[in-house]
């Protein structure tokens, strides 16, 4: 099954299938926030070092499965693979998109 998914949600998750943080940065808005975790990323240079410390070395990649609009979100979730603890973990993204930009997400497991 191949999901619908918004354009700058789908760029995202193909350069992160291909492990390359050029192409994951390049859909988010130059002032996005992304919660992960418990973490706060404000802006390209924090979400740079957030993919190059976590996502990278662990060669996480996350495949969704289900897609679904709540309010003003795009609810994604499926599994993230890689070397981690626990691998595959259950992820749910809720991306906010304003322009074809993602301006916000938060990732919760």
């Amino acid at each position: 099954m191949t999901l619908e998914l918004p354009k700058p949600i789908a760029a995202y998750v193909e350069a992160n299938a291909k492990l390359n943080v050029d192409g994951m940065l390049k859909p988010f808005a130059d002032d996005t926030l992304v919660l992960d975790n418990g973490g706060r990323h404000e802006g390209h240079a924090e979400l740079r070092a957030l993919f190059e410390e976590a996502v990278i070395p662990v060669k996480a990649i996350f495949t969704p499965d289900s897609v679904r609009y709540e309010d003003d979100q795009v609810v994604v979730e499926g599994p993230a693979h890689g070397y981690f603890k626990g691998s595959p973990i259950r992820f749910t993204y809720r991306f906010t998109l304003e322009n074809d930009t993602i301006k916000a997400l938060e990732i919760t497991a």
